[in-house]
Formats: structure tokens, sequence, C-alpha cells
């Protein structure tokens, strides 16, 4: 057995111990500096030194009791208090011999020190075998700190390469706490972060839908830009499953394609598989093209097989192939794209519409004589097996006329859409041509006050930034036009500032309308933002007459308020209202604040809610020292109108010198009605491996602010 580790993949390898002494004088050409209390023999052949010896020459140095130098032969004998320090590492022992130039020789009974990865031990023996190998017989190895470290591997051989930054031991026993934990036949471990080939630690973990899993991945380091880890893994439920993940990176191209299979699962009596697969590349100056593609065998493997626990469960898998080429100021693309869909039984997917293809170009220059100008354009065929389909042809020109001064801006603005459709009927095969043709007038405006004020205690400038943006587009009736790729747009800051309602081209919302927002910021001598607060809202003066669901007589949208503010150096605060003076209603709600008193200290406490899916969520979560050297981490998201937890998170961290325990256990939705439930045990030896199931996904995706209680770092 062995184990690795993986870092990004980089185009060019780390520099190596070896590496950084390039370009140094060789040590055949310094001399050799001797002192001792005495000194007798050949100054030629043969010096006898005795009494607080010290031998230096280059990079090392040698202590000794006594000590006898061979002169032609360039080697140091030296027994007593044996101390020898080379290339930053050092050992002690009772005998040695070692030839200076060659760096070969041996030391009897040693302890060590690397000086790579702090790591330490001792032994029967250690054979020196050049400037960066070495091998210790019947020893220990370790990077705990003292005499008696918390965790240690001792094996009958134990090779060092400081070249390759990875040791390799035989016959090798690891202890925890005096209690041996893991043998292997043969164990790899890196001196260093660098990337390196063999097996990965397993992992152990346990969840609701397969039960016990345990995963024992085998890393294939090919080059310093490609990559392999193949990853068996055993559900005691469902049985073996068999997957591998490869990257690659170059000058002009990067990718990872992952694939898993499981033959014969043992619940379902069916053969299960997924694959995702991204690729970039650049051709040539201006041209590339890329790809996504994802597939899955059926519409529970999701929730069967979530890759990590953390991960979301994908319910449309998209296949994209694109074609892209760019200059100073035009780009064009050719994409072809469409979607697996894995239903859930309880809440069904409508299948969007396929590309196949869509083609779109995009020119545009600013600053000419003072007018940005700018223009899209789209030609997309839109298939689907049982809604009618048709051709779409786009094209949208805009110009503008900026006007941008230190304490204000105008922006009038004048756009174009025109739109194309050939339709096909799938029920009777008729045939049908629609177009539409409207114009788009816009103003944006703006000013900018500022005055010096104080946030509580420190110097700010405080910005007052009123805006005004008006929209006019007439209405036409486009109710006899399809919609291929429309929704209406969540209501947003950015929203109010579009010249749309809708997302998609296949509906322009008829336009009489002017937004009102008014900004306010503290911001610090050193340009950092302290505060914002933000009001927005859109007023209508006609009818909205184009819909996706009838008309709507309002004369206003819904008023957005905005706040955030960094109270205290740990103590941040934010909120985002929208309310509805219609209904004198909130629509939408979320307000949190985080608490950073120091670092591996976080809180984190956030409330939502939404009026129109009836959601009402709070969500506390949070990483937390409860006791010398242990953290609490935790999250809850509790929802108030089911009265029940939709998504959990629970556990603990052990913090030593030189290794950490994790314990977590997570709840996560998978699907409607659906859960999964996960327990997670880990134990890092740090510098060594990590033994059990990987929680640090979870805590990152589910604590905002977590850090590694191993690392040290500011919140």
């Amino acid at each position: 057995m062995a184990t690795a580790s993986v870092q990004p993949l980089v185009l060019a390898q780390t520099k190596t111990k070896a590496g950084a002494k390039a370009g140094k004088i060789d040590e055949k050409d310094l001399p050799a500096n001797i002192s001792a209390e005495k000194m007798s023999g050949r100054p030629d052949r043969e010096v006898v030194l005795e009494r607080d010896v010290e031998i230096i020459r280059g990079s090392t140095t040698i202590n000794a009791d006594n000590a006898t130098y061979h002169v032609l032969e360039d080697e140091v004998e030296a027994a007593g208090n044996i101390r020898v320090r080379r290339f930053g590492d050092t050992y002690t022992g009772d005998e040695l011999r070692l030839k200076l130039e060659a760096q070969e020789g041996f030391v009897l009974h040693p302890t060590y020190r690397l000086e790579l990865n702090n790591a330490q031990g001792k032994a029967d023996r250690i054979d020196f075998l050049g400037e960066d190998q070495a091998t210790v017989t019947n020893g220990s190895y370790s990077t705990c700190e003292g005499p008696d470290p918390d965790w240690y591997l001792k094996s009958s051989k134990l090779d060092l390469d400081a070249a390759r930054e990875e040791g390799v031991a035989h016959k090798t026993l690891v202890y925890f706490k005096g209690v041996p934990i893991l043998a292997a036949p043969a164990m790899s471990f890196p001196l260093s972060d660098a990337r390196k080939t063999g097996f990965l630690p397993p992992t152990i973990g346990s969840t609701n839908r397969g039960g016990l899993e345990i995963t024992q991945p085998y890393y294939l380091n090919i080059a310093p830009n490609r990559d392999l880890t193949l990853y068996p893994k055993l559900y005691a439920r469902r049985g073996l499953q068999l997957g591998a993940d490869a990257r690659y990176l170059g000058e002009s191209y990067f990718g990872e394609t992952r694939v898993e299979t499981l033959f014969n699962d043992q619940l379902t009596k069916t053969n299960r598989y997924a694959v995702t697969s991204t690729h970039s590349q650049v051709l040539a100056p201006g041209l590339s093209y890329a790809w996504n593609i994802n597939a899955a065998s059926d519409d529970n493997y999701p929730s069967d097989f979530s890759r990590t626990i953390t991960a979301a469960s994908q319910r449309l898998l998209l296949r994209d192939m694109s074609l892209n080429y760019g200059s100073t100021y035009w780009n064009a693309s050719a994409r072809a794209s469409n979607y697996q869909i894995l239903q859930d039984p309880l809440a069904p997917i409508v299948r969007p519409y396929d590309r196949l293809p869509q083609i779109s170009f995009h020119a545009g220059r600013q600053d000419v004589n003072g007018f940005d100008w700018d223009v899209d354009s789209e030609l997309t065929r839109f298939a689907h097996p049982t809604l009618p389909r048709g051709d779409r042809l786009l094209a949208n020109p805009r110009i503008a006329y900026p006007i941008i001064q230190p304490g204000y801006f105008i922006s009038p603005k004048l756009s174009l859409h025109a739109t194309k459709y050939a339709l096909e009927n799938r029920i009777d095969g008729t045939s049908s041509n629609l177009s539409r043709v409207l114009p788009t007038v816009s103003l944006d405006s703006g000013l900018v006050f500022e005055r010096d004020a104080q946030f509580f205690g420190n110097s700010m400038t405080q910005t007052l930034e009123p805006r005004l943006f008006y929209v006019y587009t007439p209405y036409r009736d486009q109710s006899a036009f399809p919609n291929f790729d429309t929704a209406e747009a969540d209501l947003s800051f950015a929203q109010l500032f579009s010249e749309n309602r809708f997302v998609g081209n296949d509906r322009i919302s008829d336009a009489n309308q002017l937004t009102a927002a008014m900004i306010t910021r503290y911001i610090e001598p050193s340009g950092a933002e302290r505060m914002r607060f933000a009001l927005g809202q859109r007023f209508y003066f006609t009818e909205q007459r184009v819909t996706l669901g009838g008309a709507r007589n309002e004369s206003r949208s819904d008023l957005l308020v905005s706040a955030y503010g960094q109270l205290a150096p740990t103590v941040s605060v934010e909120g985002n209202v929208q309310y509805s003076q219609t209904l004198h209603a909130m629509s939408r709600a979320n307000y949190g604040v985080r608490w950073t008193p120091a670092p591996k200290s976080v809180l984190n406490l956030q409330y939502r809610r939404a009026r129109v899916n009836t959601l009402e969520q709070i969500d506390v979560s949070g990483q937390w020292p409860i006791a010398n050297r242990w953290y609490g981490v935790a999250r809850l998201n509790y929802s108030l109108p089911d009265s029940k937890i939709a998504e959990g998170l629970l556990g603990l961290e052990y913090k030593a010198d030189c290794w950490v325990f994790r314990m977590v256990g997570q709840r996560t939705p998978t699907a409607t009605g659906q859960v999964t439930s996960a327990v997670f045990f880990q134990l890092e030896l740090n510098g060594l491996t990590r033994l059990g199931s990987n929680p640090l996904n979870a805590l990152r995706a589910n604590i905002p602010g977590y850090q590694l209680v191993n690392q040290p770092g500011n919140p």
C-alpha cells in the first residue's frame, strides 16, 4: 500500500531540493576546514583529530568527540557524540563514515531531522547514497515534535529521496497513540506538497442510500500537466463501483473527464453509470472550441450516487459543444446543446428546448466620436421531442452617447430588436412565419455627491448617488409568438436598470417606465467600502400588456432595499428586502450577520423568506473553539412553514500539534421527499496522509468563513 498527495496541475514542476542547489560551487572545489583540540598524523594522507572535533566542507558540518580524516579518499571516520548537518538536515549517532565529495557513507544508531518537512525519527542505521538520497534501516518516521510523537511509522527499510520529494517505507506499521492503526507491505508518502503517484488514503463513510462505503483511490502523476485518479468504491448495499478521473492542462488547452460505473446494482438489478467531460482549447489566435458533456444511466443516479454529499442533485444534464472566434471588435460562435432530463417523480421537470445549432455574432466599439455602439445577432434552430419547433433569427443593434463627468453621468441610448420566426407545428405539419421589430429608447442618468464623515469614530468619505433610468418601448402583440427560452426575470437592482423585464428573446416587454434609485456609501481612505445602503423602485406610466400570464396593471414595481455594513473588523451585516406596496407584504427578504472574532471562530445567522413559494428559513452555521484544542462545527437550516430541518450538519474537530481528527454528520435533500444522510470520520496525520472519509468539502460549502484548524490564517 502507498499514500499520495494530489495538488493542482501545473505546467512546470516545483523546484526540488536538488534544483535549489543548482548553480552552487561543487563540493570538490571547496576546502575542508578542520578544527580540534589535538591533531596528529600526516596532513597529506591522514589527520587524526581528538576532542571537540569539527569538520566543515560546503553544506556539510560534522561534529564528534574523535575523528580521522583520510585526505586521499576524502573520507571521515568519527565516533562519539556524532552530529552531522548536511544540506539543512541534521543527524546524530554513535559512529560515522562519510565521503565528503560523494556524500556516501553511514551513521550508526542515529536520530535525524529533515529540513524539507520538519520530519524526525531514529533507526539502527542510516546509509547516505548521495546528496539527496538516504536509506533508514529499522527506523521510525514522524512529523510530530518531541521524543514521544503521537503518531509515527516504523519500517524495516525507509528510502528518503529529497530530489523526488518522496519517502518509501517497507514492511510498515503506522502507530497512533501507541496503537498500530495501519499495516502495509509498502507505503510511499510525500516529503513536500508535490504531487506523486501512489495510493491515496482509503475513505470510509456511510449513507442511507448505499450503506457503508469504502473507496481506495490510486493516483497516477503521469506528467506535471496530466494525471489520472482511479477510485474503486464498494457499497455495502449495491456492489462495486469503478471510477476514473483524468485531468490535463496544456499551453492552449485544459480539461477533465470523469467516468464511473456500477455493474448489476444489487438494489435495482441494473447497470448504473455517469459520465462528465469538459474541455477547452485554443486552436489559433482568436479561435477556440469547448465541450461540456454529462450523462447518467437513470433518473435516480444523482440521489443514489452523489459524488460529494454537498453537491446539489443535478436534474438537467447539459451536453454542449461550441466553436468561437474573437477579434478586437467582434466575435462569433457556433453552438449545439441539449439536455438529458433526470426526472424528479414528485416534481416533474419540463424539458428545455435543444439548440441544434445556435450561431451568434457580436460586434461593438466604444468612444467613436463620443458614441458607443454594438450589435448582437443570433440564428437558432430550436428542437423538442413533443413541442412545436422552429428557427429564430434576431438582430439587436444599439447606440449610445454617454456623457461622464466626475460628479454626474448622462447616457441616452437607442436600440432596435428585430426578430423573425420560421415555425413548424409538429401536430399537423404546417409552418408559419412571424416577425417583429421593436425600437427602445432609454436615458440613464445619475449624480455623485461626496462629503467627509465619521463612521463609528473613523474618518470616512460618504457618497450620495441618486440615479434615474427611463425606458420607452412601444406595445406589440406577441401572444402568437412561441416561447423557446424566455422567462420573467427576478426583480433585483441589476434588473431595475434593464430595458427588458424578460430574460430570453421571445418576449420584448412594452415599457413606459422610470426607475429611481438612491445609494449611499461609507468609504475608507484605503478605498474599501465600509457601509452601503441602496433603495430602488420602478414606476410604470402605462399598463404592462406583454406578459407570460395575463395583463398586469401595476403602477410600480416592488420596492427594493439593500444594506451592507462592516460594523467592526469582526462583525458584518447584510440585508435585502423586496416589498410589494400593492399587497402591503414582503415578497422576498433575507438578512444575515457574520461574527469572526478570531481565526477558526465564525458564527453566521441568516433569515430567508419568499412569498411565491412560501419559503421561510432560518440558517445558522459556525465554527467555534469549545474546549482546549476542540472545535465545534454546525449548520442548521430550519424551514418554518414545515416546522422541520431542511438541511443539517454537526461535527467536532480536534487539533493536536501534528494531527487532526474530524467527525461530521450531514443531512441533505437530494430530491423531493428524499434526503441523504452521511457520516464522516477522518484522521489527518500532518505530512503523511488523511485516513477515513473527507468532510472538508461539506464544511466549506455549509459554513461560510470556515478555516482549516491545522493551518494558520486570519479570518
